[in-house]
């Protein structure tokens, strides 16, 4: 049985989630799309999936698989896109979002950097913070900053996001400077309400003898399962799973601080803590000019969790247009050169820019 076909089927099925809609999609009947993934795993020697009689789910080495599968057939229908289109030049309109504050400072700048190399291109970059349906108003690429929400769009890591608590050099004089997560408790911290990342609270790596303990003042540490991906746990408190390169000895909590003051807009909390009112846990590259001129001070850094990514989402399509494969490829050459990220070093190209998808509708 042909391997490519064995690989197609489980990307179908795992993202469909159903041998029926997969089978439908590809134009066969279910039956050989269920073969076709029998021999898979009999070939692989491990159980890819687990089916019931009403619902299909990823075992953890499927999620890997996918991933990599994801990323295998996107490149191989790029480099026949690249050959058949030969020296066709990129044309046509190419429609671009991204967050507000990330899209001013990280992609505005390149469009028309991208614009002058195929000048046939038109584009039109969107700047917002709310949820955008790709799908639904026609954009061919989105960049999002932080954990992705499920979805059925494919996503290219592009660098990594790494977050850091910072205060000014006045307010850490006057209030003193926290020396672990738990002392946050004690300070005014600047929170953002309209954050996903912030609503399940800051992120810091400890010792694992701090397990289970709960905090003063309401912050609690939740011990992140390596198992349990995306389970809520009692008292409200979220568990994200620890990354692989947690040793035994480290997990990830998440806190929720309190403060005077809360903001749904990145860029007022950005003045409020350079103005000295208070702890805020930005990204790095939303802090990293004002750190190096000494307007800033990183604190906690000794238990920066693992950074996030920041990703490029498009529509999940074997043939994506030249122009929007370019820029695709634009932003991997932008975002993977590390001098591009500043003298800091503390935001760093992704690894691998490893593509992959997940099951919601929408993505942020």
């Amino acid at each position: 049985m042909d391997r490519l076909k064995q690989l197609e089927s489980f990307v179908a099925i795992a993202t469909r989630g159903s041998l029926t809609a997969a089978a439908k999609a590809e134009g066969v009947a279910p039956a050989i799309m269920g073969r076709r993934l029998d021999a898979l795993e009999e070939r692989l020697g491990v159980k890819l999936l687990l089916r019931t009689t009403r619902r299909i789910t990823l075992t953890h080495e499927g999620s890997a698989f996918l991933e990599d599968c994801q990323r295998v057939l996107v490149e191989l229908a790029n480099a026949e896109a690249s050959v058949s289109a030969g020296g066709v030049k990129a044309s046509g309109h190419l429609r671009i979002t991204a967050p507000a504050g990330f899209g001013r400072r990280h992609v505005a700048p390149l469009v028309p950097r991208f614009h002058a190399m195929h000048p046939e291109v038109t584009i039109s970059l969107n700047l917002s913070d709310r949820v955008i349906d790709m799908a639904g108003e026609n954009f061919d690429c989105a960049v999002r900053v932080g954990d992705l929400p499920d979805s059925s769009l494919v996503s290219m890591r592009l660098a990594d996001n790494r977050r850091r608590c910072v205060a000014t050099p006045a307010f850490l004089r006057r209030h003193g400077t926290p020396r672990h997560p738990s002392d946050l408790s004690r300070f005014a911290c600047l929170t953002l309400s309209s954050d996903a990342s912030q609503t399940r609270g800051w992120a810091f790596r400890v010792p694992r003898t701090a397990q289970g303990a709960d905090y003063e003042s309401g912050l609690a540490a939740a011990r992140v399962p390596r198992t349990a991906q995306g389970a809520d746990y009692e008292s409200g408190l979220a568990a994200a799973r620890a990354p692989d390169g947690d040793s035994a000895e480290y997990e990830v909590i998440h806190l929720k601080p309190t403060g005077p003051l809360d903001c749904s807009d990145g860029q007022v909390l950005h003045d409020w803590c350079l103005a000295g009112h208070g702890i805020a846990w930005r990204s790095t590259w939303e802090v990293e000019a004002e750190i190096d001129a000494g307007l800033l001070v990183p604190v906690l850094d000794e238990f920066a969790a693992p950074p996030n990514g920041i990703y490029a989402v498009f529509p999940q399509r074997k043939h994506l247009p030249l122009r929007v494969r370019l820029w695709l490829d634009f932003l991997k050459s932008e975002y993977g050169r590390p001098e591009y990220w500043g003298r800091t070093g503390t935001i760093a190209p992704a690894a691998s820019a490893s593509t992959q998808t997940s099951t919601r509708k929408r993505a942020r």
